[in-house]
């Protein structure tokens, strides 16, 4: 029998004995997915620059449609198939996928041809096998689980965003782009493995009044757009998305003119962007370990939705004032690592008081339809304001409300967590 880890980690993780297996499944899990993905990242980003910039708005149109048009096959996959089929039925689906491009770059399919179609489905797959993910967890794991284990499981992906980058700068000449393809989708057959871990312990410590784990969801195809229309809970969430993507959208855009405004050449640029992305994923994995579950049992929901929508309140007032390199950088890699650290996981646990049906589909309808519809819209709402004349300065000064009012919308949410974990674990010392 396998011994249990000793009391010093488990008193810093806060982990009851018998959900080592799990987590260290989950965090298996995770590492492998953002590892495989962000193998895929910068092939996508390497196209994405031969396509040119001014392709890039309407890709990000066609990978919204792209999701619109999915979302009611996801449901009517949701509703005829129990998780243990969904999830390698997806992923599987996703390999294949995986294995036909590599096909198409070994066949020297046409860049102008091959890369658009690239570009979308990568933005669309990472969407997808992330939601899913997290909608898996929420299945797993009861609310005061979730909150206490939950940034545990995330460091695995943070984990594995660094090791994909490392695997791909490794082997990118030695092994070439198109065999790049196969070691990711390596990395999804590996998750697969992890998910077939995870569905036996679930079946030995389900969820009290839970449906059976290998029972389908059922209900309606629609029931995502439907189940979200209903809730003013889901509609919060959607609310909290969508403050998100606005202001991340609107950082990254006034990111784009700064730097090229105040860094010359395209070798500064590559050294600044990887020491930014080297801080934000170590300050990251750092905070998900050491710090998430004891932020979450000392401030509570509400404060941990509302920590990065504070310092957002701060970062654009100072942004407005002084719209220089410094002051992006440093604002940059606070909310990035804030957001990856705790907003994230944070987020996630708010779908642990949903019913079942709600975790797959109208999760997976926020995290596609909604998160995608807002990057986008607010892409054409910043040229919008630029075209005219609003300078990055006045631009700053006017998300400054509007991380106010996600704010208030964080601590909203944040109480009615709290109510609906009351509801169903009554008393504290419950566990599954």
């Amino acid at each position: 029998m396998q011994s249990a880890p000793s009391p010093a980690p488990r008193r810093l993780l806060d982990v009851q004995a018998h959900e080592w297996p799990a987590l260290a499944a989950s965090f298996a899990y995770f590492f492998c997915l953002l590892a495989g993905y962000y193998i895929l990242r910068p092939i996508r980003d390497a196209m994405g620059v031969a396509i040119g910039a001014q392709q890039l708005p309407m890709l990000f149109t066609l990978t919204f449609a792209a999701m619109l048009a999915l979302v009611p096959l996801f449901g009517w996959l949701c509703a005829r198939l129990p998780r243990a089929r969904l999830l390698p039925v997806l992923y599987g689906f996703f390999a294949l996928n995986l294995a036909g491009f590599w096909w198409a770059m070994r066949a020297d399919v046409p860049a102008h041809q091959l890369g658009p179609l690239f570009f979308v489905w990568v933005s669309v797959y990472n969407l997808f096998v992330v939601s899913v993910f997290w909608s898996f967890m929420a299945d797993l794991y009861a609310p005061a689980q979730a909150g206490r284990l939950y940034g545990t499981i995330a460091a695995g992906g943070s984990s594995g965003a660094i090791a994909g980058p490392a695997l791909t700068a490794m082997f990118a000449e030695r092994l070439g782009t198109p065999a790049l393809l196969l070691v990711s989708a390596a990395f999804l057959l590996a998750a697969m493995a992890c998910i077939a871990v995870l569905a036996r312990w679930a079946r030995r410590h389900p969820r009290p009044a839970e449906p059976h784990p290998d029972q389908a969801l059922g209900g309606s195809v629609l029931a995502g757009l439907t189940g979200v229309l209903r809730s003013r809970y889901l509609l919060g969430i959607c609310g909290y998305l969508l403050c998100y993507t606005l202001l991340s959208t609107v950082l990254y855009f006034q990111q784009v003119e700064i730097v090229g405004r105040e860094v010359g050449d395209r070798e500064s640029r590559t050294r600044l962007f990887a020491s930014v992305d080297l801080a934000v994923n170590t300050l990251t994995l750092l905070t998900q370990v050491l710090l998430f579950s004891t932020l979450l049992r000392r401030l509570g929901p509400g404060w941990m939705l509302a920590l990065m929508p504070l310092a957002s309140i701060a970062g654009f007032a100072l942004l407005g004032a002084a719209p220089v390199l410094a002051v992006l950088i440093a604002f940059g890699v606070l909310r990035r690592a804030g957001e990856f650290a705790l907003s994230k996981p944070m987020r996630e646990t708010l779908f642990a008081a949903v019913p079942r049906e709600e975790r797959y589909k109208a999760k997976n309808f926020i995290d596609t339809a909604i998160y995608r519809g807002g990057d986008t819209a607010s892409g054409w709402l910043f040229n919008g304001l630029r075209a005219l004349g609003m300078s990055l300065s006045a631009i700053s000064w006017a998300m400054v409300p509007v991380a106010l009012g996600w704010t208030a919308l964080a601590f909203w949410l944040g109480r009615r967590n709290s109510e609906l974990r009351r509801t169903q674990e009554p008393s504290p010392s419950a566990r599954v």
